[in-house]
């Protein structure tokens, strides 16, 4: 009989002939996932009276989030009480060594879904040592904004989308050498051959309400491995700042499972025949939702129209560029290089639901966000050009080759 080291020889010599790469073998994930891989909490029991405040903020990239943990006496009274945090600038692409010392000014908590107790979790602004915004802090400009339409009652929701990856960064569930069968069984799907990761999701789902958050639902999308929630109806800056911590959520959750979220629109193994993922925005102010608001709606789609070209250079991190590999008119896209807005359309830049159509009034449907979008730039955006800004024409994002 062979012994348990021969075993696994004689596997790796398989994989190794067949092209399988030592990394694959190495990271692929059992799935399903089952039982989250660590337990954070050794199950003890919160602390009785002290708050762990875990404080969140966005680096230098303006895609990812970065966090530490403090403890305070006891909950603050309000984020007012929370104080401002210092933190290594210069090792979140933020700052030079020589004037590292960024501040972190807290701007919305929600409870702990991990930690539990007193503990909470602490939304923040990034400050430079003047106390300005950083580069990548864009709620500043928002919270103007937001301001600044408040008697219109502006309501946001967001849908987003990402894909869940193994370790080694493949798509769960894929062939490690491979793709798996076209898509079309995927969508809302059911089944182990046609859903991979919903233990992630579900986790996730409970967590955000758990935290507080507004998320309105969750499916499976129609790339496998593809998911998508939604965070909303919220009022103003609050859209923004839930959405980034129901990312933060997300990412947490994904690590006690092992496996890794990306909100990249068209990471390169999806190049192909496969949808990418965005972060479609819905917008709504009050004389939309009342009585004979479709009118409103459309004069609202016009205005987002005129000032096409300069919101999708906000509408991901890279001025545009991510947005380029996503829409390309196909896979339930519009085109990056023209506008249209149409009813019941997954084809234009922004769409009118059938339902709000028949209705009358409600709400409009901006497609055109990537899913790696910053919420604060895209909510800000939306609320400018229908609300904000005269008509006029804006200059075309210039189409570059991406790698």
């Amino acid at each position: 009989m062979l012994s348990t080291k021969q075993i696994s020889e004689t596997l790796l010599s398989i994989c190794k002939g067949a092209g399988i790469a030592q990394q694959s073998a190495k990271f692929h994930t059992k799935l399903p996932l089952a039982t989250p891989v660590v337990n954070i909490g050794l199950n003890q029991k919160p602390h009785p009276t002290k708050c762990l405040a875990t404080y969140v903020w966005i680096d230098g990239t303006g895609e990812h989030l970065r966090s530490k943990t403090r403890t305070l006496k006891e909950i603050p009274k309000s984020i007012e009480h929370y104080p401002m945090w210092q933190y290594d600038g210069s090792s979140c692409g933020q700052a030079q060594g020589r004037d590292s010392d960024l501040f972190l000014r807290p701007v919305a908590d929600y409870p702990d879904p991990f930690l539990g107790g007193n503990s909470r979790l602490v939304l923040c602004d990034t400050l430079s040592s003047q106390l300005q915004p950083t580069a990548t802090n864009k709620r500043a400009d928002c919270l103007s904004v937001m301001k600044a339409i408040e008697n219109t009652e502006p309501w946001f929701g967001m849908e987003q989308e990402y894909l869940l990856l193994d370790r080694d960064g493949h798509p769960l569930g894929w062939p490690k050498n491979g793709y798996p069968a076209p898509q079309g069984p995927y969508y809302c799907g059911v089944g182990a051959d046609r859903v991979f990761g919903r233990e992630v999701i579900d986790t996730h789902y409970v967590a955000c309400l758990n935290a507080g958050i507004e998320i309105g639902g969750t499916n499976a999308e129609v790339t496998p491995g593809q998911w998508e929630y939604q965070v909303g109806t919220c009022e103003g800056i609050a859209m923004a700042d839930q959405l980034w911590m129901s990312r933060y959520l997300l990412h947490r959750v994904a690590e006690q499972f092992g496996v890794l979220v990306t909100f990249d629109p068209k990471p390169a193994i999806t190049m192909g025949d496969w949808n990418g993922a965005g972060c479609h925005t819905n917008f709504s102010t009050l004389q939309m939702r009342n009585p004979e608001g479709l009118d409103a709606i459309k004069e609202a789609c016009e205005r987002l129209g005129r000032t096409h070209h300069e919101d999708i250079k906000l509408y991901d991190p890279n001025q545009g560029r991510d947005n380029l590999r996503r829409l390309t008119g196909k896979h339930e896209t519009s085109s990056v290089e023209k506008f249209s807005w149409g009813i019941a359309d997954r084809g234009c830049s922004v769409r009118i639901t059938r339902f709000v159509a028949i209705e009358g009034r409600g709400y409009l449907e901006d497609r055109r966000p990537s899913s790696n979008c910053d919420p604060y730039s895209v909510t800000g955006a939306i609320a400018k050009s229908i609300l904000l800004t005269p008509a006029g024409v804006d200059e075309p994002i210039k189409k570059r080759a991406t790698k």
